[in-house]
């Protein structure tokens, strides 16, 4: 996947009428928490190789296995095809703290670092917010 520089309002008005309200709502709590980072559109393939957009949220530089340093973001919302994920790369305690808070964030599939979850009503907000604070603040401020 790529940071583009494509408008963000835009990509969100141009989502379906059935997550289009959802998405703006879950993208103004992440960009409150996130004041201060970046929020980027990154478009392209994703794992499995299936074409995504995803609004990502603060900078997060990694090196993966191989030595080789990646560009990615701490944060990221995306719709999917049926369903709304939510993409947390922070770690506590040795754990993902979206498996961390697993039994907290309600009635939603939680994997490793993703979030995901068909109806808001199914999402506990308080603790999305917290996940999303506790990523925020492994982050460095970039000025």
């Amino acid at each position: 996947m790529n940071r583009t520089k494509k408008d963000i309002s835009a990509h969100i008005d141009s989502l379906p009428d059935e997550f289009r309200h959802t998405i703006k709502h879950l993208d103004k709590i992440i960009s409150d928490i996130m004041v201060g980072h970046s929020r980027v559109l990154w478009e392209g393939p994703f794992w499995g190789g299936s074409e995504q957009a995803i609004i990502g949220y603060g900078d997060l530089t990694q090196t993966q296995s191989r030595g080789k340093i990646i560009e990615w973001f701490m944060v990221g919302l995306a719709l999917q095809k049926n369903y709304i994920s939510i993409y947390v790369n922070a770690v506590e305690d040795g754990q993902y703290v979206a498996e961390k808070y697993r039994s907290k964030l309600g009635k939603v599939k939680v994997g490793k670092a993703s979030i995901s979850f068909k109806n808001l009503n199914d999402l506990d907000i308080d603790t999305l917010q917290n996940v999303v604070s506790i990523a925020r603040d492994q982050l460095t401020i970039k000025s």
